[in-house]
């Protein structure tokens, strides 16, 4: 049970780590469980007694967790706001008497609050601030080069000095790890995210991906799991935008509920589309599949292209806004064994399609 007293402490200014929260009790059963609750959430937090001696801690904190053992020590502090009164007898009537002696916004029974906590901890351990634009991308058809895309998106993004995560969710794509060349590198992959439920930190997400070419992975490990609980992809995916930056996912061209909460999630996505007829006609089922859920879907091409096409016409018969053409980057027919991921050759025509992109999505994304 969580109950308002007064109102809701305010968001974290900015973007970045804020630090954990200051608990205060003397109750060793009950700080267990808020530690447990810290760790779920990514915060290291900062515990005493009583009101911390040292001059500004209690002013300073993000959020404050008062044990209810602890509510008559901190009855003199200097009012803030952000003060969670946490306790565990749901029927003792004095816990609102105690919560409004030290100005508490909020009375808090465990267990039942244990998810609204968490979400309150990494809210302000991880700050508020512009979540990241979320960038996906498809093949109108098979071997389009929407995963080649996607990489170098994302490699140009760390490039230029965004923080990035690249997402890969077609758990039949062989693993962008390995098109990244680091197929054996320590870290998570989404298999271990499978049961996650409800928030997942940010901050604690990031560091345990793989860190490859400046920015961090998330892909699917050899073994038999081949799908991730609708619940657990929202959860991931609502995580890796927190932490602002680029989030680039390639996309599978089926569409089902997992991939429907990352396609509800995405500010936009890119189809890539071979310039010749067949292809523009699979990308025209595949375009009607996501366009349910998408709200903003655009077209790159790929040559070489067909007699009689040019960017703009598929773009036109598809019915999309065009992006451009992708270049190929040479080189990368094999990019899995070729020791440099796409996108990595700042000066390549790939390269520079991608950074042009970038500066446009960002400049839009500033002025929406």
């Amino acid at each position: 049970m969580a109950g308002t007293v007064t109102h809701d402490p305010p968001p974290a200014a900015g973007g970045g780590r804020q630090g954990g929260p200051l608990i205060v009790t003397e109750d060793a059963g009950l700080l267990d469980d808020l530690l447990r609750l810290c760790a779920a959430a990514g915060a290291t937090p900062e515990v005493h007694h009583g009101v911390p001696e040292q001059r500004g801690s209690w002013e300073a904190a993000p959020l404050v967790l008062v044990g209810d053992d602890a509510a008559r020590r901190v009855r003199g502090a200097a009012r803030r706001r952000g003060v969670v009164l946490v306790g565990r007898d749901q029927d003792d009537p004095g816990v609102w008497r105690r919560a409004v002696e030290i100005g508490a916004d909020h009375v808090l029974m465990l267990p039942d609050g244990e998810q609204w906590l968490v979400d309150r901890i990494a809210d302000v351990a991880e700050g508020v601030g512009r979540p990241a634009l979320t960038v996906g991308v498809l093949g109108g058809r098979g071997g389009a080069g929407a995963s080649t895309l996607a990489c170098a998106l994302a490699v140009t993004s760390a490039r230029e000095g965004l923080r990035t995560l690249l997402v890969d969710a077609d758990p039949l794509g062989g693993g962008l790890d390995v098109v990244l060349g680091g197929e054996t590198a320590e870290g998570l992959r989404w298999p271990a995210f499978a049961a996650s439920r409800g928030r997942v930190g940010g901050g604690a997400l990031e560091e345990s991906l793989p860190e490859l070419h400046s920015l961090r992975v998330l892909s699917w490990d050899r073994g038999d799991c081949v799908t991730v609980p609708p619940q657990a992809v929202r959860a991931v995916l609502a995580a890796a935008r927190r932490g602002g930056g680029a989030v680039v996912v390639d996309l599978p061209r089926r569409v089902d509920s997992g991939v429907a909460e990352i396609l509800a999630q995405l500010d936009l996505a890119l189809l890539v589309v071979p310039a010749e007829l067949r292809a523009v006609a699979a990308a025209g089922r595949v375009a009607s599949a996501v366009g349910m859920v998408l709200r903003d879907l655009r077209v790159a091409v790929r040559g070489p292209y067909a007699p009689g096409l040019d960017d703009r016409e598929v773009a036109r018969l598809l019915g999309l806004p065009l992006v451009g053409d992708v270049p190929v980057e040479p080189g990368l027919q094999h990019p899995s064994g070729s020791g440099r991921p796409p996108g990595a050759a700042g000066r390549s025509p790939l390269a520079r399609f991608c950074r042009e992109f970038w500066e446009r999505a960002l400049v839009e994304a500033r002025a929406a």
